[in-house]
Formats: C-alpha cells, sequence, structure tokens
C-alpha cells in the first residue's frame, strides 16, 4: 500500500490521473497533470452538527478557503523515499546526505496536511479572543504563564529541507586538521554516503527511515568503532546522578547506560569521536533553581562555569569550540541552560523547539519517556489490534500553555468518538488513561508549557498512531526516522479541523500507519541491558551521526 503524506503546495492536482513530468525544488512543487481540476480532499466529510460554531462552515465554503497539497509517497525504498519515477531530482541516490530527506514521488488521493493546507483563518486568535472575553465565566482559563505562540512556524516539510542543507555533502568545510580521528571521520563519512543499497532487511522496516541502506550501514559503523570520552569531572547530583523515574527520566538513562558502557567508551581522549559531559538538567533546576524567582541566569552561569573549567582544564573543547562533545538533558530549561558557551556542542533536548535555538542537524530531538517502573521499563508495553480501537482520537491531560485550552473548547464533549478532557480521576497505575490509549486510533499530542510531551512517546508504546499538534517541535531522532510515514502533524491553528483531518484518512491507510506505529517501537524502549536497535543506542547513532555530517 503506497501511503501519501505532505510537502508543499501544488498548482495542479487530479485525485485520478497520475501525476507526470515533476519537478521538485526548494519547497515548491510544480505539477502538470492531464486534468488540472483541483479536488478538495475533504470536500464529501460532512459537518458535525455538534462541532464548534467555528467549523460550521459549509463543506463549499470549506472548498473555496482551502489550498490543497499533493500526496507524497512514504513508503520508502531501498535508497529512502524514493523510486525515481517520472521526476527530475535535483541530487539522487546515496550521495547527497547520509540520512537526509530525499526528494519524493508525488502521488495520486493526496490527504496529508501541511502547513499551506487550512484556511489562514486564525482560529486560535478568535478562541483567545473568545477566552478574553469571558474570563472569569469559563473553566478553561488560559494559563497566566503560558509562552506565546510562536512568531514563526516551521512546518514538517521545511523541518526536512533544513535537515537536507544542514547535511549537504557540498556545505561540509574541510577538517581543520589532519589528525587520525579527523581521517577516520572522513573515511566514515564516505563509506556511509556509498553505502550498498539494501534490497531487503528482515530486521529494518524502510517506510520507517529516510534512508534504510545509509542508516544501516551508519548504525554498523558505530557498532564497530565509535569511542566516548566521559569527563570525570563534577560533583553529584548534577553530574553523574542519573534521574531514572518520572518524564525527565531519558537523560539519566543514557547517563546510566553510558557511563556503564563498556564498548562504546575510551580513557583516552585521544581515540574519541565524541566528548560527553554527564549533567542532569533536572537536578540541576532542583539544586539551584530559586523558588519563586522566576530566574534562571545562575542554572546558566554554573554550566558556563563547568565548560569554562573543562576548556582550561583540558586541550580537546578548544580543538573544535565543543563540536565533537555532547549534552543530554530533558528539563524544560534545558535550552537555555546550553545556549552561549555551550551552544556549539551537540544537545539532545527533549525540548526540541526552533523557536528557542534548537539546529535541525547538529542538535538532536531526545524523546521525553515517562518511566513508571525501573525494574520493567517496558510494563504495559502494546494496545489493542485496530479492530477494537473504537475511540477516534484521544487526549486527556493538564491545561498547561495555550494549545490545551484550546483543544477542550472545540472538542470536549462534543462527538462520541472523540475523547478530549482534562486530567482523568487517579486510578491505581494509570489504568484508565493506558486502557483509553489502547482503545484509540489516534492519540492527540498537544503542546503544554513546552513543545515537547510523553505523549509521543506513550502513544507509540501502546501501538496508537501520533497526532502532534506542537508548531516548531522537531519530533525525535528526525535525522534517521520517517515521521510522517507513521505519524500525523498539525498546526496549532488548525485544531478546528482535526477530527475532519482524521476522518479522512481511509481505513487502509490508517491500518498501514499503525503497522509502522508497531515497528517503530523498538527504537523508543529503555533497557537495564541495552540491546540492539533500542533507543539508548539510536540516540547515540543520532549524536554520532550528526557529529559526523553537520556543516556549520
Amino acid at each position: 500500500m503506497k501511503f501519501p503524506f505532505s510537502c508543499g503546495t501544488i498548482k495542479s492536482f487530479t485525485l485520478d490521473t497520475p501525476l507526470v513530468n515533476s519537478t521538485i525544488g526548494d519547497n515548491n512543487v510544480k505539477l502538470n497533470a492531464s486534468n488540472s481540476n483541483s479536488t478538495n480532499p475533504l470536500q464529501n466529510i460532512a459537518i458535525s452538527p455538534q462541532a464548534s460554531s467555528l467549523d460550521q462552515v459549509t463543506n463549499s465554503e470549506k472548498s473555496k478557503q482551502i489550498e490543497t497539497v499533493v500526496g507524497f509517497r512514504n513508503d520508502g525504498s531501498p535508497m529512502g523515499s524514493v523510486d525515481g519515477k517520472d521526476v527530475n531530482l535535483t541530487s539522487q541516490g546515496n550521495q547527497s546526505s547520509l540520512l537526509a530527506p530525499q526528494p519524493m514521488i508525488p502521488l495520486s488521493n493526496g490527504t496529508f496536511f501541511d502547513s499551506k493546507m487550512y484556511p489562514k483563518d486564525g482560529i486560535l486568535e478568535a478562541l483567545q479572543a473568545n477566552y478574553n472575553a469571558t474570563k472569569g465565566n469559563d473553566k478553561l482559563m488560559i494559563s497566566k504563564n503560558s509562552k506565546k505562540k510562536p512568531s514563526k512556524i516551521v512546518a514538517i516539510s521545511e523541518m526536512n529541507l533544513m535537515l537536507q542543507r544542514n547535511h549537504a555533502s557540498s556545505q561540509r568545510p574541510k577538517p581543520a586538521s589532519s589528525s587520525a580521528i579527523n581521517v577516520e571521520i572522513m573515511k566514515v563519512k564516505s563509506e556511509i554516503e556509498n553505502a550498498p543499497t539494501i534490497m531487503n532487511d528482515s530486521r529494518l522496516y524502510s517506510p520507517l527511515y529516510r534512508n534504510v541502506s545509509m542508516f544501516r550501514r551508519s548504525y554498523e559503523l558505530m557498532e564497530k568503532m565509535l569511542k566516548v570520552y566521559i569527563y570525570a569531572d563534577g560533583d553529584r547530583p548534577i553530574f553523574h546522578e542519573p534521574l531514572l523515574e518520572g518524564i525527565y527520566a531519558s537523560e539519566g538513562w543514557f547517563m546510566k547506560l553510558m557511563e556503564g558502557n563498556k564498548q562504546f567508551t575510551t580513557e583516552d581522549p585521544e581515540k574519541a569521536h565524541l566528548f560527553y559531559i554527564p549533567f542532569s538538567s533536572r537536578l540541576l533546576q532542583l539544586t539551584l533553581y530559586v523558588r519563586n524567582s522566576h530566574k534562571r541566569s545562575n542554572l546558566i552561569d554554573f554550566m558556563k562555569n563547568h565548560v569554562d573549567m573543562i576548556a582550561g582544564k583540558y586541550p580537546f573543547w578548544n580543538r573544535t569550540n565543543g563540536s565533537d562533545h555532547f549534552v543530554v538533558a530533558c528539563h524544560d530549561w534545558a535550552p537555555a541552560e546550553t545556549r552561549g558557551r555551550m551552544l556549539n556542542c551537540i544537545r539532545a533536548l527533549c525540548n526540541a523547539d526552533t523557536e528557542v535555538g534548537f539546529k535541525i542537524g547538529k542538535d538532536v530531538s531526545l524523546p521525553e519517556t515517562y518511566i513508571r517502573s525501573i525494574e520493567n521499563t517496558v510494563k504495559n508495553l502494546g494496545g489493542n489490534p485496530p479492530s477494537e480501537r473504537p475511540i477516534l482520537a484521544f487526549f486527556a491531560g493538564g491545561l498547561h500553555g495555550y494549545v490545551r485550552p484550546m483543544l477542550l473548547k472545540l472538542w470536549e464533549n462534543k462527538e462520541p468518538d472523540m475523547k478530549i478532557s482534562g486530567p482523568l480521576p487517579h486510578v491505581k497505575g494509570n489504568a484508565n488513561y493506558i486502557e483509553l490509549m489502547r482503545s484509540s486510533k489516534f492519540c492527540i499530542c498537544a503542546r503544554g508549557h513546552e513543545v515537547n510531551s510523553p505523549r509521543v512517546v506513550e502513544a507509540i508504546f501502546h501501538e496508537c498512531i501520533p497526532v502532534i499538534i506542537s508548531d516548531n517541535f522537531i519530533p525525535p531522532l528526525f535525522e534517521v526516522l520517517n515521521w510522517e510515514s507513521f505519524a500525523v502533524f498539525i498546526e496549532e491553528r488548525h485544531i478546528a479541523y482535526l477530527r475532519d483531518i482524521l476522518l479522512s484518512i481511509p481505513e487502509e491507510k490508517y491500518l498501514e500507519m499503525q503497522k509502522r506505529v508497531k515497528k517503530v517501537q523498538e527504537h523508543f524502549l529503555w533497557h537495564n541491558e541495552p540491546v540492539k536497535y533500542d533507543l539508548f543506542h539510536m540516540l547515540l547513532h543520532s549524536i554520532w551521526y550528526n557529529r559526523l555530517f553537520y556543516t556549520s
């Protein structure tokens, strides 16, 4: 089954005639088909009588407002997501970038959703005005501490292009020195870029990856040769003290497994490809933040002073200005704590937000994983089969930020198949929440105060297709995974169209996406003893990959 996903705006489009003679450029798609009549993919969707008044427009009105978006094939190929038919590609094959997004093939019956698909009608602005007008009477108040909406929205298609540009071979500078490590890295890059094409791999399901051939080769080389030097400097609890439970546990699990690892670590820094500074952003906040001070400058200064100490004590930071160093941090404040002096190093961050300085292709989006049991990290893994998922969409949680109150305002108690609510009553083991995820086709991952949410991984954990409503959020392991093959991305301003969007996905396409969610699951699991392709290895691989291919 060929499965479409979003890309640029089309000029002419027909649902019945295959697209031919297509050229794809920078975020601009020009298509010539035998029939130029444009058809709206939502044209035949009935509008619910219970829906918000803001969504009470006729189908013809919607058709006039909406710019159609072409669907693209996202089922992958041995060389990534390109089959190479009827398309003039500016760069083909393995020469462009290790795992950078490849140009995609236009496909008929496009139904997916990008920034130009829906009307620019200011839905969130209208809702905000409504909140202001009814302030004091409405139970769904927006937090006073909520962040403002981003000044610029970076669509997922634009993120793909940014990754491709930042990893382009032609942009890479020559190494500053001809050290043994730099010579080795140049050789590794060449091997990866010229990786043999994989026609069949029983373990790796190609639609999940940007380029499965290059991913497998880069992973093999990581296993074979990667060495990481870990700085022993720094006192507990901020350094070398992994927290293994709660929503910030990802940084702790990586620290625990990295410091306990023998395969990838070295005590000889001259043999290191990477240098790890093992600190906990959560414990930094708990230790140094002055409650109710609303100031984080002391946390930022603390990390700056630590890096200054490392740079003065060792020669390694200054050789590359920190570009071969990395940190792993999951607290919301980590982008601020690691900017300035640390901005040049590779930052694996849960708060992966382009609005606050996340550099696509250098920094790594760290999955926020809610660990409830240290002894059994995969407890309650899995979900119901598709035939036993009667709920179309599910969300439950605190009303942090500006998006979630809007979500509830539009969809709480509006449709029987839309289970959208605030926090659920507490039940031991979170049983209600887990069962609702297991029984839902789509799980809504709406941003809170920040762009990241543990719901993304929880959805995958329970085999529910993630629906990410968080502008400028770079999804986890973005360098490797073809997220549009197993997740849905909806801009915040299109929340009113949520149900229409989900209902417009045909059953066969839903089934293929759900299958892919199950297959990608292994990449998001922590294990007390790491296993091949688990989250520890995938995160380390993304750091290694960006070390090799980022062009500053």
